[in-house]
Order: C-alpha cells, then structure tokens, then sequence
C-alpha cells in the first residue's frame, strides 16, 4: 500500500477499482479526455446520476473498471463535498482517500493538508499513462462549491430563480468518430431464455419472456459496441441503448442492462452474469417480466460483445403504483421531519408526468425545456393555480426508492421535499432517452 502525498502517483493494476472516503461527505466523479474537459451529461457522476459506462457510485462508494469507460475517456476526477450544505470542509474531520485493487487490497491512501474555508476538494484523479492506468493526489480546493469545479471541468452549471426549485447540471454533449465494421451475430435467443428461466426458477422469481422488441434493440447495440471495439451505453452518435428500445415501440417502467465482452456462449454469459450480486441482481429480480439478448463479434479481434436487457414492461396501473410510491416515500420523509403530507394534485401530476415524457422524448434533462419554460410556465399551462412553485428532476435512477432517496441526498432537492409551505405535489415518470429514467416532482404552494 502506498501512502500518498499531493502530487504523488502509482501504478495501478488491470481490472475494477473501489474508491471510498469515510465520513460526513458526498463524492462525485467527473469523466475527462485529455483535453480535461467533460464530453457530454454522462461524464458527471453524482448522488442524482449514479452511474456511466465504467463508473458507479453506490452507497458513498466509487467502484470505476478502467477497460469500460466510455471512448475517449482517459481521466477520472474524484471530488468531494460536505454532505451538509455551507459547511466549510475546515469544520469537519480531513476526508481521507482509500482506492482499493480487484481483491480488495488496499492499494493507496491520500489524507490531504486539512482544508479550512474550501467547500469541495479534488481528491484525486485516476488516468491513462500508455497502456496503463495511476492514480495521482491532488488536494485541490474550491471556495465556490461544485460550481467552480463544474466550470473548470467545462460543465454548464444554470443558476435559477425564485419561484424557489432544485439546482439543475447541463453538460454538453461531444461526437465521438465511428469506428471500424462489425459483424452481427443474429441469434433469436440462442437457448438464452431457457438458461435464464431456469436460473430464475432455481432462485424463485417467475420466468421471462423473450421480446423481440428487445432482442432487436439488443443485437442493434451489440454490433454498435462491437464496432467501437468497447463497451458503452452510447454509440458513437449518441444513441442509448435505452433510446433503442423505445424507438422499436417498447415502453417500460423498469429497465437494467448487461453489457459484457468476452463469453463465447450464452451458458458463459450467463455464467458471467452469476459471478457476483451486482450481476446477479437483474438476472434475478422478479419485477422484470421480460427480455432481449444480442451478440456481435468485432472482425479485427474476434472479440464478443453482449447486450442484454431485462424489462418491466409498461401499464397505466404500474404507472399509477410508481407515481404514487414516489409520492407515499415523500410524505414518509416529511412526516419524519414533523411536517404535513402533501395533496396529491392531478394538474401537477399532469405537468410532471409531461415534462419527464419530454425529456425521455427528446434528450434534454433540465429544469428548462429547450423553448424556455420554466416550471411555473407548466405548471400554469396545466391549470395549476399555485402560488408557489417547486421542481426536482432526476434521471438514471431505477426505482421509486432510488430517486427519493437521491433528492434527499441532494441539498437543493431535500429543501424542496422538506419545505414546511408547499401543500400539494405531482409526481411524473418516463423510460427511454439517454439516461433510461426520468423523473419529476413539481411542488406547489396553495
């Protein structure tokens, strides 16, 4: 193990890294090429967007497998911040790095100088040096919170005001080239579903069904990561794997993906998918009712690139149960905090459910639609008379519990759930655009 001081590096090993910082903090992660600069929304990884090709944060812990970032990328900046807001990090213990190698080995520590008035320190970066990955101390601090960092890294952070609402993080998105050809490998199952029923069987969930929806958006991106030669959520002209299931005409309320290289064979890609509980959990969930499975091999190296996705397929009566387990899991946090529950309100509840439909429709994930209409401007379009209005957005997260649990992990999203004068709430919910979920509460004050 390696002790670090600012400025210091090692080599690192091949294979996944966990990232930890013990105490009162939140982390995040931004994605950089060599330029330093973000390439797009996914690049920001934070409580409200867990995840990104090669990157999770899960629990306040960082786990980044190098070989699985996004094209282009060769740096990772680890940042952390009081999870209390305007708490100088001064007025808390010194926040203490640990980065652990695939075994669990200890690899590197980094306590840097204590901090007095700054709000956010850069901790560390992971890059790329030749074929190889290290991790350097850096120490860095900001007295401008997430925002000064966010401007340095070439993210666009938009400053809103009252009607009082959540902070919203726009990010620019970059082309990436298209690489080389592919070859797809068109298989219709290939015995996947029997493998996986029997799986699911042996662990008491209900079987699946294999869609051809999904296997089409499946063996589309396989060959798409194939020809990348790499594994993304992204082709290289910015489509999803989620915008490809929408756009064959399914629609979900739960999605979660593998993306794998490597097995030859479904029975090696289920095995695969069995090695640990990250992997496990999909496989095994009984809310997702069915599935879609692809396989594409990429010519230059013989490499096999899987897609699957597993679903839970849409219904206006699992919209319902989704909406209204946001809205119960809201009100349990303000009963908790001594506050009354607030009024389900259809013309809210109309105004979230088509502004998170937009964002999945178009792209965009911000608190300002691409014509400029704020969330009072919705709100009012719906026929909501409130004379206060409130908004939090989210996207990525996979369930009810998920994003709730997110807001409130989030400064500005808490003080919108726990303002003791709003009165009334709507809840929205959509599956697809480039995130997979988005999600809306619009707040309103009678």
């Amino acid at each position: 193990m390696s002790e670090l001081v600012p400025g210091g590096n090692r080599p690192l090993p091949d294979g996944v890294l966990t990232i930890g910082v013990p105490g009162p903090f939140d982390l995040s992660v931004l994605i950089t090429d060599d330029t330093g600069k973000v390439g797009g929304d996914a690049d920001f990884v934070f409580y409200n967007q867990p995840s990104a090709p090669g990157t999770r944060l899960d629990d306040d812990v960082i786990t980044v497998d190098p070989s699985r970032l996004r094209a282009g990328a060769s740096r990772l900046t680890v940042v952390v911040s009081p999870a209390e807001p305007g708490v100088p990090l001064g007025r808390l213990p010194v926040p203490s790095l640990r980065l652990s190698g695939p075994g669990g080995e200890v690899l590197a520590r980094f306590t840097p100088p204590k901090p007095e008035r700054e709000t956010v320190l850069l901790l560390a970066e992971i890059y790329r040096r030749g074929t190889g990955w290290k991790v350097r101390a850096l120490g860095q601090g900001y007295a401008d919170g997430l925002a000064g960092v966010a401007r340095d890294f070439g993210v666009d952070v938009a400053d809103e005001d009252p009607p009082p609402h959540a902070p919203t993080v726009q990010v620019p998105t970059a082309s990436i080239p298209v690489p080389a050809a592919r070859r797809p490998d068109s298989q219709q199952d290939d015995g996947f579903g029997g493998l996986v029923n029997a799986e699911r069987v042996r662990a008491g969930a209900p079987p699946v069904t294999i869609d051809g929806r999904l296997t089409s958006a499946a063996e589309s991106h396989a060959a798409t990561m194939a020809a990348q030669g790499r594994l993304s959520v992204e082709s290289p002209d910015g489509v999803s794997v989620f915008q490809r299931v929408t756009t064959r005409g399914y629609a979900y309320l739960g999605i979660a993906e593998h993306l794998v290289s490597g097995p030859r064979t479904p029975a090696e890609f289920l095995a695969y998918c069995l090695e640990d509980a990250h992997t496990r959990r999909p496989l095994r969930d009984a809310a997702f009712t069915e599935a879609g499975i692809g396989r594409a091999t990429d010519d230059r190296t013989g490499e096999v690139y899987w897609t699957a996705l597993w679903a839970r397929p849409f219904s206006g009566d699992g919209l319902h149960r989704t909406v209204s387990e946001v809205v119960a899991l809201t009100n349990g946090r303000r009963t908790s905090a001594g506050l009354r529950p607030l009024a389900d309100d259809t013309r809210l509840a109309s105004a979230a459910q088509a502004y998170s439909t937009d964002m999945a429709a178009r792209g965009f994930y911000s608190h300002t639609s691409p014509e400029g209409l704020e969330p009072w401007d919705r709100a009012r379009a719906a026929g909501a008379a409130h004379r206060g209005i409130g908004e939090n957005i989210a996207c990525g997260q996979r369930t009810a519990a998920e994003v709730v649990e997110g807001w409130m992990n989030s400064p500005g999203h808490r003080a919108n759930i726990l303002k003791p004068d709003f009165t009334h709430i709507g809840v929205g919910f959509a599956g697809g655009g480039r995130a997979g979920t988005y999600w809306t509460q619009l707040f309103g004050l009678a």
